[in-house]
């Protein structure tokens, strides 16, 4: 009889909680689509069905939850112990990925951008949102195959409305890749004033310096170092940044420090561990003092006024040239199936499968958004045994504590020149890069040799040619077509 007594007891203890847990879920599920992201009545969004399936999807799942900032939590948030737990998760979310901007887009009627598409492709696609842990208190939040369906149809219209190559066929509109256009708007006379700038060793301290001493044509944009080598033998601290294609990039430099090509060029000019000038007019009076410079600053500019901001817009324009278009893969995604091989097919699904495209695409396969190096993985803490100050990222520009350790995606065109690889050029192989990025950036940590040789092989496909020059055999002087042709 007492044992009878003990099982009821039991018994009544289970319902009793299954009742209160049914009822927490109740209360949840209303509190969460009370508190949903809702759309203005002037939303452009709410006359387009593709991206009003999408939107309800996420509604219902609540990303905003841990990847917004302030969101309106549910109660159990605010539990003490719940709330050390998932005081954590909530950091973690809103470091990995910010859905504010999602929301924004959305209300606004505008695309978000082709990272933040290729963010979400990949989470949903693996099937990794949301997780386990708050599905058992919003069972009403997991995703159904035709959510998931109407998000990634949202993701590639997306694409296909806004980011398409011209070129690119029809089949491949709404790919996370797009081939590299042929030609960019450029002043060609403008460009040719800054090819000869570029080159030109008067813009170093000791005139034994010029730009492609560190970005070299001839070696993928580059100079195949860990670090650079700038004035007087000095060591830099960083891995030079390719030069090829950096028109694409959302800033320069790998914190983004620069918001762009010009602001970037004038950086190293006045580094003292670089090119080691002291001023901009020292500069500008050796640039004068050159035969026929006063000529085409006069021609371009008004007046031969050589400043910090003529001789680096003129540097800029030349580096909007140096674009990479025609490798194999682009001729691939342009209609030419048998433009790479079977396995250069796989290593792209698979880099697609494994989460690399979540971060490295658009045209130039990469630097179009900031990550942090180490999102899945502690890449400082097994790789480095003394940490610097460009191991900081953006942080150390922004100050902003989110900004930790995040650096701006490098694009991966032509990769296969431009190692060592990785802000700290600590990957000297292109198999070596592949790992790490699959260990420290994906939940796919241990990826098979198969998979390495066969993304490696498919990252290959992405040299592409510099004025129609295939991109190994551009010389280190290569001279500007485009001008010559105007």
């Amino acid at each position: 009889m007492r044992r009878s007594t003990i099982t009821k007891g039991i018994a009544g203890l289970v319902a009793l909680g299954v009742v209160a847990w049914g009822g927490t879920v109740t209360y949840l599920e209303h509190f969460d689509h009370a508190g949903a992201p809702q759309l203005p009545a002037s939303s452009p969004t709410r006359h387009d069905p593709i991206a009003m399936t999408a939107f309800a999807a996420f509604q219902e799942v609540r990303c905003d939850y841990c990847h917004t900032r302030n969101a309106d939590l549910p109660f159990y948030f605010k539990l003490p112990l719940a709330n050390q737990i998932m005081s954590r998760d909530l950091e973690q979310g809103q470091r990995h990925f910010e859905f504010a901007p999602i929301i924004e887009a959305f209300q606004q009627g505008k695309p978000p951008s082709v990272e933040q598409l290729s963010r979400i492709e990949e989470v949903i696609v693996q099937n990794r949102m949301p997780p386990a842990a708050y599905l058992t208190m919003h069972p009403h939040a997991h995703l159904d195959e035709k959510q998931r369906a109407d998000i990634l149809k949202w993701v590639r219209d997306q694409r296909e409305r806004y980011y398409a190559s011209s070129d690119v066929a029809p089949g491949f509109r709404g790919e996370v890749l797009q081939p590299i256009p042929e030609t960019i708007a450029v002043d060609w006379k403008k460009a040719e004033l800054g090819r000869t700038l570029f080159f030109d060793k008067q813009l170093s301290g000791n005139g034994q310096l010029n730009c492609a001493s560190c970005h070299g044509l001839n070696k993928g944009g580059v100079d195949n170092q860990t670090t650079a080598t700038g004035i007087n033998g000095q060591t830099g601290p960083i891995n030079v940044p390719t030069v090829y294609n950096s028109v694409f990039n959302i800033g320069q430099f790998w914190n983004g420090r620069a918001k762009d090509l010009a602001e970037q060029a004038a950086g190293p000019v006045m580094n003292p561990l670089e090119m080691g000038s002291h001023d901009w007019a020292s500069v500008a009076d050796r640039v004068r003092a050159e035969p026929g410079y006063a000529d085409q600053f006069t021609a371009i500019y008004g007046s031969d006024d050589i400043t910090k901001n003529t001789v680096t817009d003129a540097i800029a324009e030349y580096e909007k040239t140096l674009i990479t278009p025609d490798s194999r893969f682009d001729l691939y995604l342009k209609g030419k199936a048998d433009a790479i091989t079977a396995q250069e097919k796989r290593g792209y699904e698979r880099f697609k499968a494994i989460g690399c495209s979540g971060c490295h695409s658009g045209v130039a396969v990469g630097g179009d958004a900031y990550e942090i190096l180490g999102l899945e993985g502690p890449y400082f803490e097994d790789r480095h045994t003394k940490l610097t100050a460009v191991d900081d990222g953006r942080f150390a520009f922004t100050n902003n504590p989110s900004d930790r350790e995040r650096f701006k995606v490098p694009n991966l065109r032509n990769v296969e020149l431009t190692g060592p690889w990785f802000h700290d050029g600590s990957a000297k192989t292109l198999d070596a890069a592949v790992r790490a990025m699959a260990r420290y950036e994906t939940p796919d940590h241990d990826i098979t040799e198969q998979d390495v040789t066969d993304i490696v092989a498919f990252l290959k496909t992405l040299t592409g040619k510099y004025q129609g020059i295939p991109l190994k055999d551009v010389p280190a002087d290569a001279p500007l077509r485009g001008a010559q042709a105007n």
